[in-house]
């Protein structure tokens, strides 16, 4: 075949390449050959399916919820502090004859009120660490008003002043709209 074109890639005469792609177009085209085609990727696609749809089960999808706005901020804590100081008196002592007036101070303990419109938080959970003697009694936590807020003050051991002492717990309780702390004492 000599004076024949070639195909530049096939290195086959022109039309030796033309009845070879008619031959694989037609047999591409025929439907012997879709349904053929159909039949070997039919599970392929079934597979590849059903992957895609386990696979979007298996993550989690981006979150489109929106997070809860900030807590409103604080009501206007008032704060009404008031402390008692003992008074000194003047108690008249008779010494050879002679009445004169010795100052001793009065007996009342210095009290402090706290008042506080906004709601004390839960206690917190403490660890009571070990016990310092067999005479220490343990003061659990309590929050206290400072600074304009609460503030947590840790439980501790302490020894009590004398043995027939208990402790009475510092507390909050409410009185209408506002909320009284009450020291903790020694009684």
């Amino acid at each position: 075949m000599r004076g024949c074109l070639v195909h530049p890639i096939s290195l086959e005469p022109l039309p030796v390449y033309f009845r070879m792609m008619k031959k694989i177009i037609q047999m591409l085209l025929s439907p012997s050959a879709s349904v053929r085609a159909v039949r070997r990727f039919t599970p392929v696609l079934a597979c590849c399916g059903a992957i895609g749809l386990l696979a979007g089960c298996s993550s989690e999808p981006d979150s489109h919820v929106v997070s809860a706005p900030p807590p409103p901020a604080p009501t206007s804590a008032v704060t009404t502090t008031t402390t008692t100081t003992p008074v000194a008196t003047a108690t008249p002592v008779v010494v050879d004859g002679n009445t004169t007036y010795v100052t001793t101070p009065a007996a009342t303990p210095v009290v402090s009120t706290t008042v506080v419109t906004q709601a004390p938080p839960a206690p917190q959970q403490e660890v009571v660490i070990a016990q310092p003697s067999a005479k220490h009694v343990w003061l659990a936590g309590y929050w206290t008003w400072r600074d304009d807020q609460y503030q947590w003050m840790a439980g501790h051991w302490e020894l009590p002043p004398n043995s027939s002492s208990t402790w009475v717990a510092p507390r909050w309780e409410q009185q209408g709209n506002a909320y009284r702390f009450y020291e903790g004492y020694w009684d």
